[in-house]
């Protein structure tokens, strides 16, 4: 019998993730779901930053220690939910971007469970958008070449997330007579141990991948931090951004549920209005609705999870568990939590199952104790993966784009640039949307484009115009 047991788990497991039928390994998977952790593990340290720095209409603020909680809670839940009912390699946390908007618009006009309330509200109505199916046509709605260019801006979007967090790439402060707005290094020049780290974390990377090394994303993230540690041991380095990487005297923490289940879901309504609080709730959708939906195709794609006409089968599971992690973020105060691009990571470590997103959770949850553990890892040992990730992406999905219909390719290309340009998935989309209307609309072949690519591009106009409309 326990022979039976030992051959019949993996057996049920395989199964359960379709592993072996998605063309992995279970040890494959599991390399995915460490290399994504490690990718994406800034969030558990940015996030309360970002939410601990802002104050709300009664200048309060949230503390430092139950937001870390916070985020990894919702991290660690909405990651495993995905896992198990998505069965997609794809992690889910604080989604940056709508931290910020709930730090900084939200927040401000009420109370701080009232913006949380909010964002609650946001992920009710992205789970009402799943079960009318409008999500899932929106989706199918996006023809292939732009699809692909939406991949490839994701691909450039976290390769420069990765130059910029390593400190290869800086940007250059506003001052008169500065006519450029990025830089190499903190002042023109490569300096410092932290950038020589990502330095060697990119060619280690890069020559695992082309030797075809099993695990190269996970070897090299490993190896970095510990080149790290004793670089900072010896060095005493003054500044590695958020993380620096010294063992920690305790690596236990006690995780602090305070902020847990503290929202109000229609209180913000009574200090801003009613139509200023739809206005609000809107803007945090859709943030969500569209990161998500890139962040989605990009995965999926690279991952080889769509059929034959481009799209991901069981979709609908996938976007309802976004809903639920939306919902589930207000409720724990830690933001919306949303899809990671980082999860491109364990798709190149050849992750292509939930189980990839099951171990990320697993990861996720011993944090909760190991916190000190979690964030020892610097961005300069983590980002080299971004960096050879995004060259994947962007290798596997240029050629597909038909770069002889000017309709679509140049909605694909302002798709690609824009999402690097203005640091943002959604403002990529957007403006790839509307373009791609418009110039079907100006060829006369408007019956072409799907009803739900008008409404999108349509609500898209409406979203961009609302600063000039006072309505922001």
């Amino acid at each position: 019998m326990p022979v039976q047991d030992k051959a019949t788990a993996p057996v049920a497991i395989d199964r359960f993730f379709k592993i072996s039928e998605r063309g992995s390994t279970v040890a494959r998977e599991v390399r995915g779901g460490f290399a994504t952790f490690f990718a994406m593990a800034y969030i558990i340290v940015l996030n309360p930053i970002i939410l601990g720095s802002a104050k709300d209409l009664y200048g309060h603020q949230l503390q430092g220690g139950q937001l870390v909680t916070a985020t990894v809670v919702s991290a660690a839940f909405a990651t495993l939910l995905m896992g198990v009912i998505g069965n997609v390699p794809i992690a889910l946390a604080a989604g940056l971007g709508v931290n910020t908007i709930v730090a900084l618009q939200l927040a401000p006009r009420m109370s701080w469970p009232d913006a949380m309330g909010m964002v609650v509200l946001a992920g009710f109505l992205v789970m009402l958008l799943v079960a009318t199916g409008l999500r899932e046509r929106v989706m199918n709605a996006v023809p292939t070449s732009l699809r692909k260019g939406i991949a490839i801006g994701i691909g450039l979007f976290i390769m420069l997330i990765g130059l910029v967090d390593s400190g290869f790439v800086s940007r250059i402060p506003d001052v008169a007579g500065t006519t450029v707005p990025l830089q190499l290094g903190s002042n023109g020049h490569l300096n410092g141990w932290p950038v020589l780290v990502f330095a060697l974390g990119v060619v280690l990377t890069l020559v695992l991948i082309i030797r075809k090394v099993s695990g190269a994303i996970l070897i090299s993230i490993v190896t970095m931090t510990v080149v790290a540690l004793v670089i900072e041991a010896v060095a005493n380095v003054p500044s590695w951004g958020l993380t620096t990487p010294k063992w920690p005297g305790n690596p236990v923490a006690v995780p602090d549920f305070g902020l847990l289940g503290q929202f109000s879901l229609f209180g913000g309504f009574e200090k801003v209005g009613f139509v200023t609080g739809l206005l609000f709730v809107f803007t945090v959708l859709l943030s969500t609705f569209f990161d998500a939906m890139g962040t989605i195709l990009g995965v999926g794609d690279e991952a080889k999870l769509m059929d034959e006409k481009g799209r991901l089968p069981g979709i609908n599971r996938v976007l309802f568990v976004d809903g639920v992690a939306v919902a589930y973020g207000g409720a724990t105060s830690s933001s919306a939590t949303t899809c990671f691009v980082e999860s491109t990571a364990g798709v190149g470590e050849g992750a292509r199952t939930g189980l990839a997103s099951v171990v990320t959770g697993t990861l996720f949850s011993l944090s909760l104790f190991l916190t000190p553990i979690a964030t020892m890892v610097p961005s300069q040992a983590a980002t080299p993966a971004l960096l050879a990730v995004g060259f994947l992406i962007l290798a596997g999905s240029v050629k597909d784009i038909d770069w002889t219909d000017y309709t679509v390719a140049v909605p694909a290309f302002l798709a690609m640039v824009l999402m690097p340009f203005t640091y943002s998935i959604t403002n990529g989309i957007g403006i790839g949307f509307i373009t791609f209307s418009l110039l079907r609309l100006a060829a006369g072949r408007g019956r072409e484009v799907p009803v739900a690519m008008y409404v999108v591009s349509a609500v898209f106009v409406f979203y961009y115009a609302m600063p000039a409309l006072g309505l922001t």
